[in-house]
């Protein structure tokens, strides 16, 4: 089996300490990051697969984003820094709305976007309205993406897309929304451009709305 392969089946088989061995022993020899990241791009695929089936559930979804955005984060991203690397398709801005702590879904949105090739900025969780306003105008990014776990929070969402409409922003960036509370009618209803259930899908939509579906 090739140090890639064993990276693809240490991620399905959800072990993350031999993910990370595994990375780091590619990495020794000389297997480049992009490489790597085909490999974690396509386990996560599969995982992703297999929970639209219902053969896999949340929490294997949820350790599976875990796994891949700390393994990314801390070996691969550095490097791909270090080589100035050049996002494939887009930027996307992620953050969890203000008033909502919760922030496991939006990070396994994060690692499921930068594995699919887009430069991903990462505001955290409990985002003032005004600091995804300065994010957008300072990174220009194709997609703005606000997670919300709470349905007292879900207003949060339609703040800042007014907000992104006063500051006249509100065309020069595609809108989506998430979150367990978050429904496409809600999205439509706030003016978002794209409402995606879960990572899988979360993907999917974002390279729709930017005209490169795979």
């Amino acid at each position: 089996m090739s140090e890639l392969e064993i990276i693809r089946e240490s991620l399905l088989n959800l072990e993350p300490e031999k993910l990370v061995e595994s990375v780091k022993a590619s990495l020794a020899k000389g297997v480049s990051p992009e490489n790597i990241i085909d490999a974690i791009t396509d386990a996560l695929r599969v995982i992703g697969e297999k929970f639209e089936r219902g053969e896999l559930f949340l929490v294997h979804l949820v350790a599976a984003g875990e796994a891949a955005k700390n393994v990314i984060s801390e070996y691969i991203e550095p490097l791909l820094k270090e080589k100035g690397r050049k996002s494939k398709i887009g930027r996307v801005v992620l953050g969890t709305v203000a008033g909502d702590i919760h922030d496991i879904g939006k990070n396994i949105v994060a690692s499921m976007f930068f594995a699919a090739g887009f430069d991903v900025i990462d505001l955290g969780k409990d985002v003032p309205v005004q600091n995804f306003i300065e994010a957008v105008k300072k990174h220009k990014p194709n997609i703005l993406g606000m997670s919300a776990l709470l349905s007292t929070s879900l207003p949060a969402q339609r703040e800042v897309i007014e907000a992104l409409k006063k500051n006249n922003l509100r065309e020069k960036v595609k809108v989506m929304v998430g979150g367990a509370p978050v429904t496409a009618e809600w999205a439509e209803e706030i003016g978002a451009d794209g409402y995606a259930e879960d990572a899988v899908e979360a993907v999917r939509v974002a390279l729709k709305l930017l005209g490169k579906e795979e």
